[in-house]
């Protein structure tokens, strides 16, 4: 028997762009899955053992939804994708469930952009220029970046050629000063990185991505190695104690200074596929270490060069047979 099988994951953010690999990667480790989101349409409701509808990790019926779905079935470890649902999916671990996601100061810290910049710097690790809104412009060069101080992908952001439209924007947009930041624009080649860290916050695995098109998310990437980079992330674990997995995103820049981080993802990234592609199953991986301490990667090996094309894929099946999938879906 698949011992396995025995075990319930529950996976939050249906709907996300890696979701389907989730899931297949799952079965293929032998776990049974769920699926849950606050969007009946959401996809991954559809191709899990059983998808559940729940309320919005901002909600206070969030907690006691996902307690009520772990208890009915017998749910051992929890995997949240949504940055509104980390800290709050963190307290179950008091009810003796695992929760795949870094230590919750990491994550706060990292939820909040502004004070994980501070941080980072005060860590020595380069960063782009960056302030608060309300601390103005004064010095920093045009183009620059303004994006909310809290928030998940490219939401929000916007990038300003010059004080009249940085001003324009700050007055039409729904932050506040305090509330949004003023980042460097950086042009160089972009990176995103698992980072594969667990409780004993040994490094495992350090897989950079180039990004080759993005829009909010990654659409095509490829793997490659780079010293600079997988040190850099070393240095983040060293200084912040993630203890658990994160992403990092970085650019390279014109005038030499090196990778410079700009935010770090405090959970899975939706490039978790390229990186099990690559030869690093950081989900199965971790979970098996979480579950029954099996420890089983080997840092470096994994195979550079591996490219990810996202794209949508339609699905025809019989008007039944969709039928009986939405049977699967309790709210």
């Amino acid at each position: 028997m698949n011992i396995s099988r025995q075990h319930t994951i529950l996976v939050t953010g249906a709907g996300g762009a890696a979701i389907p690999a989730l899931i297949e990667s799952l079965r293929k480790n032998g776990y049974r899955v769920l699926a849950a989101d606050m969007d009946p349409m959401a996809v991954g409701l559809y191709y899990a053992d059983r998808g559940y509808v729940i309320p919005a990790g901002t909600s206070p019926d969030f907690i006691p939804a996902l307690r009520d779905i772990c208890r009915k079935e017998s749910v051992t470890a929890i995997v949240p994708l949504v940055d509104e649902e980390l800290v709050s999916a963190l307290e179950l671990e008091r009810d003796g469930l695992i929760v795949l996601l870094p230590r919750q100061e990491f994550v706060a810290l990292c939820l909040d952009k502004y004070v994980l910049m501070q941080r980072l710097k005060e860590s020595g690790i380069t960063i782009p220029e960056t302030r608060l809104a309300s601390e103005g412009s004064d010095g920093m060069s045009f183009p620059l970046i303004v994006k909310p101080r809290r928030g998940r992908g490219s939401r929000g952001l916007k990038i300003v050629g010059s004080d009249q439209a940085l001003r324009s924007h700050i007055e039409s947009c729904p932050y506040s000063p305090d509330e949004l930041l003023l980042q460097e624009y950086i042009d160089g080649p972009e990176y995103t990185i698992s980072a594969v860290v667990w409780r004993d916050g040994e490094v495992q695995a350090v897989v950079p991505k180039e990004i080759i098109s993005k829009r909010g998310i990654t659409r095509m990437a490829v793997t490659r190695r780079n010293p600079a980079i997988e040190s850099l992330c070393f240095s983040v674990q060293e200084s912040l104690k993630a203890d658990g997995p994160f992403n990092v995103q970085l650019r390279y820049d014109s005038k030499g200074r090196g990778p410079l981080i700009f935010e770090i993802n405090p959970r899975f990234s939706t490039s978790i596929s390229l990186t099990m592609a690559a030869g690093i199953d950081e989900l199965g991986g971790l979970l098996s270490q979480a579950i029954f301490g099996r420890k089983s990667f080997m840092f470096g090996a994994w195979r550079e060069g591996i490219v990810m094309i996202r794209k949508s894929l339609d699905e025809f099946m019989d008007e039944k047979d969709f039928n009986n999938l939405r049977r699967k879906i309790a709210d």
